[in-house]
């Protein structure tokens, strides 16, 4: 049996389209997205976490915790280079974070399993919205979960319990997206 080719004339963007596909996606984006990662150690994930921020144009990182730095050598090898497109600070600690996320203007929706989550496609992120995830083996602490005005859980159907928080924070960071280009 034989494979059916790729369409006639399908082909992979080049840099420049790619550039022009892109900058057409920015026009059509006016919210801002902030992100808060509170005590992220693993500097893969860490790293993962700024690409994937500065894909969906976070504008600003709030680190909290013992979060990995994006100086931190092994940062760089899963940011590509991206470490230095996203604008960040280590704010504290949880509480110091969120208080800095408000003054910026962001309302703040962690994303957690908890009891009063909402699933991920109905949460409040319409407008200017700063997610927050927390550390690899505990998720959000009890300070970041209190000081948040929301949170939301994404919706799973395997027989595994959570996500990776680098996965996650990218599946969170593409729904708010995706929910400010559809309306």
């Amino acid at each position: 049996m034989t494979t059916p080719g790729p369409a006639q004339g399908r082909r992979q963007l080049r840099p420049t389209d790619v550039k022009r596909l892109n900058r057409d996606w920015r026009r059509r984006t006016d919210a801002r997205l902030g992100l808060l990662v509170e005590s992220v150690t693993q500097p893969f994930n860490v790293g993962s976490i700024i690409r994937s921020a500065a894909v969906f144009g976070v504008e600003h990182l709030w680190l909290a915790g013992n979060s990995t730095p994006p100086t931190h050598r092994n940062v760089a090898k899963t940011a590509l280079g991206t470490e230095r497109l996203v604008p960040w600070e280590h704010a504290g600690t949880s509480a110091e974070a969120a208080d800095a996320v408000r003054k910026e203007g962001l309302r703040l929706v962690a994303v957690e399993l908890t009891t009063d989550a909402v699933p991920l496609h109905e949460a409040p992120l319409g407008g200017d919205v700063c997610l927050a995830v927390g550390g690899e083996d505990h998720g959000c602490s009890p300070a970041l979960l209190a000081a948040a005005d929301a949170v939301t859980y994404i919706p799973q159907l395997g027989r595994v319990g959570s996500l990776n928080v680098a996965v996650a924070t990218a599946v969170a960071l593409a729904e708010a997206r995706r929910r400010e280009w559809s309306d």
